[in-house]
């Protein structure tokens, strides 16, 4: 029986929310796009990826109204939008239309993540100590984040009133109004005081935030299961980045330094259509598997070194707007890993950013992940059938992780899988 929804605008935070329940032995399923049977759902908590994070907001609307009355109608206990935890996105719209389509008076919204020191205060939000316009969020360059207030944020998107309220006591009473209640979190505790008092006045009907409050949400909703397991997995790591973010950049660099081998993919590699395909493509691949059969970490990049200039250029010669480059470079990337997909040199991969995992399960016809655990906080492992046979692949959000966070992945790895054999 489908107990929880949760609507995620991208793969990344659709995994690394659903992983808080499957940690905890909670049957859960990860799929893509808007058309879901939900009678014939056999998980207690689906997650959605409406891929909607880059549509216009009207359409974002649309989806979510969409999934939301349909949900309801199948009879689905409680519904979650998953929003993400640096506030990109069509945040606004999306509360509004899970909210005036369900017909509750409120959406109760806890923003923070603070197990990755993303918290909310005063109703503003920051991101490890400074407010999120400041931090690498804010100068994104396909999605800059412009305000700080969340309700600011939220008046941007939808004509809903919206309110900040400080943390409440799990005896306390929720504030009265209609709208969009957003509420202050710095810990744990403070998510996990305010789902109580939220749960205890019967508030966990429509809910909003993002990975941090999901991780509270089993407990909340008396949800739980077997212990899981993490599998051995291939010790040699294959690193495909399609993330901007100097937090991912950053990782990339520090993992150069300990020995990684760094692949830098030139503008021509990754504007091109069906590059990949194409007699020089296929050069490029063979000299790409004799890498990664000689070495065991591995990093393939969409970034230029010292910034992302020339690519732009390159974009502005063939005419492609910010957003068309951004598509063609996450599907260029996508079929890379597709034809790599068979290599035995490959390894374990681990995918960054939303939408390089969407490209990359695309290449290869995937639509359905089942998130195992988390190997790191925000970095998921997930299980998915390929070919008849199980494939696993690591995915984490480009924001996500401190620096070291690739080299000691690796470790990780390789420890783990001496320890089995």
């Amino acid at each position: 029986m489908l107990l929880l929804l949760i609507l995620a605008d991208d793969f990344t935070g659709a995994l690394d929310t659903g992983v808080q329940f499957a940690a905890c032995g909670i049957p859960t399923r990860v799929v893509v796009g808007e058309q879901v049977d939900f009678a014939a759902n056999d998980a207690a908590v689906l997650v959605v990826d409406t891929e909607t994070r880059h549509l216009p907001a009207a359409e974002a609307y649309a989806v979510i109204a969409k999934l939301t009355r349909e949900a309801m109608s199948a009879g689905v206990f409680s519904i979650y939008k998953k929003t993400d935890s640096a506030l990109r996105g069509n945040i606004g719209a999306e509360l509004s239309a899970l909210l005036k389509t369900s017909g509750e008076r409120q959406l109760p919204f806890l923003p923070a993540f603070p197990q990755i020191d993303r918290v909310t205060r005063d109703g503003v939000h920051y991101i490890s100590g400074v407010p999120v316009t400041e931090s690498p969020f804010g100068i994104d360059p396909f999605e800059p984040v412009r305000h700080a207030a969340v309700t600011d944020l939220l008046a941007e998107q939808t004509d809903l009133p919206a309110a900040s309220f400080p943390a409440l006591a799990a005896d306390g009473s929720v504030p009265a109004e209609d709208g969009i209640l957003v509420f202050d979190a710095a810990t744990v505790d403070e998510l996990r005081s305010t789902g109580r008092a939220l749960l205890n006045n019967g508030g966990l009907r429509v809910l909003a935030g993002c990975a941090g409050f999901g991780a509270v949400l089993p407990e909340l909703l008396g949800l739980g299961g077997a212990d899981v397991t993490c599998p051995a997995l291939d010790p040699r790591l294959l690193v495909i980045c399609g993330s901007v973010n100097a937090i991912t950049l950053a990782q990339l660099d520090r993992a150069e330094q300990a020995g990684f081998t760094r692949l830098r993919l030139t503008p021509h590699q990754k504007l091109m259509p069906d590059y990949w395909r194409s007699a020089d493509g296929r050069m490029t691949l063979d000299h790409i598997e004799e890498t990664l059969a000689a070495h065991p970490y591995n990093i393939i990049e969409t970034n230029d070194e010292g910034g992302n200039e020339l690519t732009a250029a390159a974009a502005d010669a063939l005419g492609l707007t910010r957003e068309a480059m951004r598509v063609r470079i996450a599907r260029g990337v996508g079929q890379l890993a597709g034809e790599l997909f068979a290599s035995h040199a490959v390894g374990t991969l681990l995918l960054t950013g939303g939408d390089t995992l969407l490209q990359c399960m695309n290449s290869v016809g995937v639509h359905e992940l089942e998130p195992i655990c988390e190997m790191e906080r925000g970095v998921v492992l997930a299980r998915f059938g390929c070919n008849g046979t199980t494939r696993y692949v690591i995915t984490k959000s480009g924001g996500f992780g401190h620096a070291d966070l690739l080299t000691e992945l690796a470790k990780q790895i390789a420890t783990d899988t001496e320890e089995t054999t």
